[in-house]
């Protein structure tokens, strides 16, 4: 299997769920103290996707979303933002769709995540099974897939099945506590997963989580790019991040911007780095314009209409002076 090849047919099945944001109007407004509320697409997994199609490529989600207005609102959000929701199945019960609410402050913010009974979590075995892979240039997925059943069964059954296909599998651990039942599972579940990808992306805390300690973080992640992995990045918020890859530790910085908001910096990293390799960047390239896209998102309201498209990208990078000396 070619990792590069596949990311560059720029042809995505990302795997995960798609919710639903709400963030107060004007910026700066507590939760508490609004009477205004902006609403667009969540999840982690649909921010990469919509991040993706915004840089120029083309991706397809597979989850589930509940029966109600909030499924079909997340449905009509993905039609928006170009994401194929072709393999995303409609479930009824008590199952619903995620909701977040984050404040668009840095000082005192704010972010409540309503996941009980989430509807992505019933995604199945059978949903993946159904799905020809061989249409896909690589598979991408994020660590809260893997956090219940018969979502986790149903996540590593697409990782066998995209393997055989001979796809790349890219991951962001991005390790949620409040999504797993416990720190263990969670541990041993992510770790799994770790030992099956392509391109793992998390930060010093994530690894350091798998590993049993943060200060062993570090470690975890030559061990994966040592072991299984293409290409690991071990990010560090404001210091930047090291990239392990071809037997090398690579170190970059970041572009520093006035943060409006800390979330959605992840998702949009991750959005970046691939368009970049897509586009047929060096790796170091590639992380720098995902450092630049995350910097893109924390400086606006909400996360996936911040992402940038590529003219947003072009003038945000001709304006600023660079990235930090790492």
């Amino acid at each position: 299997m070619d990792v590069f090849a596949g990311i560059r047919r720029n042809d995505f099945l990302v795997v995960g769920r798609v919710g639903m944001d709400m963030f107060p109007d004007p910026p700066g407004t507590g939760i508490e103290d609004a009477t205004v509320m902006h609403v667009d697409m969540g999840g982690s997994s649909a921010n990469i996707a919509a991040g993706l199609v915004k840089l120029g490529g083309k991706a397809a989600l597979v989850t589930c979303v509940s029966d109600d207005a909030i499924g079909r609102a997340c449905l009509k959000m993905l039609d928006h933002y170009g994401v194929d929701a072709i393999h995303v199945r409609t479930v009824g019960g008590e199952a619903r769709n995620s909701l977040a609410i984050y404040e668009s402050r840095v000082e005192a913010h704010q972010s409540v995540i309503y996941r009980n009974g989430a509807a992505d979590f019933e995604m199945t075995e059978a949903d993946v099974a159904a799905i020809d892979y061989g249409q896909y240039g690589a598979l991408v997925t994020a660590g809260t897939v893997f956090a219940a059943e018969p979502s986790r069964s149903a996540a590593f059954r697409a990782f066998e099945m995209a393997r055989a296909a001979g796809l790349p599998i890219i991951f962001d651990i991005d390790y949620r506590p409040y999504s797993w039942p416990s720190a263990q599972v969670a541990a041993d579940v992510l770790s799994r997963a770790g030992a099956l990808s392509d391109v793992i992306v998390g930060n010093d805390e994530e690894f350091g989580f798998m590993a049993g300690g943060i200060d062993k973080g570090r470690q975890k992640a030559r061990d994966l790019a040592a072991a299984t992995a293409d290409i690991v990045i071990y990010k560090m918020g404001e210091k930047g991040a090291i990239t392990l890859h071809a037997g090398r530790e690579t170190r970059t910085g970041i572009y520093a911007v006035d943060a409006l908001k800390p979330t959605g910096a992840g998702d949009s990293f991750m959005a970046g780095l691939l368009s970049g390799i897509a586009a047929g960047q060096t790796v170091h390239d590639a992380v720098l314009r995902g450092s630049a896209c995350a910097a893109i998102v924390v400086g606006k309201p909400g996360c996936t209409p911040a992402m940038p498209y590529p003219a947003d990208l072009d003038a945000f990078l001709a304006a600023h002076p660079g990235p930090t000396d790492p």
